[in-house]
């Protein structure tokens, strides 16, 4: 029994959570798991995982998160622990803060970028 509680937990934190196309939410999400938008969501997204926006996914809010991979469309404040990744078709409107950016040739970004542990020498 305790082994399949170990193994329950394990996945439990893997978990993936998808808001498909067609679908609109207004009000925030948190999840320690991975969310992959394909929809629209006005509101607060906030996961320990990775956060996927898809070609036609769109969010207006703050968004935390650990990584996230953008093809569709963001506008608001994003702060990102590890990797920021703009595909082509991305386009991002506000202001970033992150610890790697990589951005595809094609995509938009309008706002401030800062990135990497750069704190003012004294």
């Amino acid at each position: 029994m305790t082994k399949q509680n170990a193994n329950y937990s394990d996945t439990s934190n893997q978990a993936i959570n998808i808001i498909s196309e067609g679908t609109d939410i207004k009000g925030d999400i948190t999840a320690l798991g991975d969310i992959r938008i394909d929809g629209t969501l006005i509101g607060k997204v906030e996961t320990k995982g990775r956060l996927v926006i898809g070609p036609k996914g769109k969010i207006e809010g703050e968004i935390n998160c650990n990584s996230i991979e953008v093809s569709g469309l963001i506008k608001g404040k994003v702060v990102v622990q590890e990797l920021f990744n703009m595909k082509s078709s991305a386009q991002v409107f506000g202001d970033i803060i992150i610890g790697k950016l990589s951005i595809e040739p094609g995509s938009v970004f309008t706002g401030n970028c800062s990135m990497g542990n750069n704190k003012p020498d004294k």
